[in-house]
């Protein structure tokens, strides 16, 4: 890999962190543990396109967000490796989510997914200017309700951060495959923008602004929750 992909610049930085209180409201975990350079988990398997009109990555990415290669000498993933890779990471993966999905939605009727992302405030190659703190995707309310949607959105919009709500981010494969609000099942992602908590230069997690993010985040969740019952 060349020098700038293993410093992993497309990274969730720290987002488990800020979510730890989930433990504290008997939510859920499911945490990545490899790269996205090694598999993006939000991608279908399939490799569909999320985005036709816009520049994105695939499952199995040879370039990061910004553009630049990952591997020395213009290497591609082959088809083979792709699907070992598929096969050992991205399936158990998805396997747990509907596994957990699944028992939830047998105890309570209904189950709540919140797909937890950051990205740095700043990729040209992405989206003009700054991002947004709080970017909130349903697939265009698809992946659950509009009256849950605009909950979640009103508490959002009732913090100190920005808001953007189906805009560059509606969701990825995660909220569009598993949001299916006919089935009592409720899909909401949130990307967050890495200014929000930490030093985007030096990855440093900044506490005092994370505290105040997780204060919000927390009451997002709250209301995404209590907007089902």
């Amino acid at each position: 890999m060349t020098s700038n992909a293993l410093s992993l610049p497309d990274t969730d930085w720290n987002v488990s962190r800020l979510y730890q209180f989930c433990k504290e409201i008997d939510a859920s975990m499911i945490i990545a543990k490899y790269s996205r350079y090694v598999v993006d988990l939000n991608r279908s398997d399939n490799d569909e396109l999320l985005y036709k009109n816009n520049i994105t990555t695939g499952i199995c990415p040879s370039n990061s967000f910004d553009g630049n290669d990952l591997y020395k000498d213009n290497k591609i993933i082959s088809a083979t490796e792709k699907q070992q890779r598929i096969k050992f990471y991205w399936l158990p993966y998805h396997n747990k989510i509907k596994s957990c999905l699944k028992n939830i939605k047998n105890h309570y009727g209904y189950a709540l997914l919140w797909d937890a992302h950051s990205i740095q405030s700043e990729i040209p190659s992405l989206f003009p200017g700054t991002l947004p703190d709080l970017n909130i995707g349903t697939n265009d309310q698809k992946s659950c309700s509009i009256d849950v949607q605009n909950a979640v959105i009103s508490t959002a919009e009732d913090s100190p951060y920005s808001v953007a709500v189906n805009d560059r981010f509606k969701g990825g494969y995660i909220t569009r495959c598993y949001g299916i609000p006919e089935k009592n099942q409720y899909a909401i992602q949130l990307e967050l923008a890495q200014s929000c908590y930490m030093d985007e230069h030096t990855l440093d997690y900044d506490i005092i602004r994370a505290e105040k993010l997780v204060n919000t985040l927390r009451k997002m969740l709250l209301m995404f929750a209590n907007s089902v019952d």
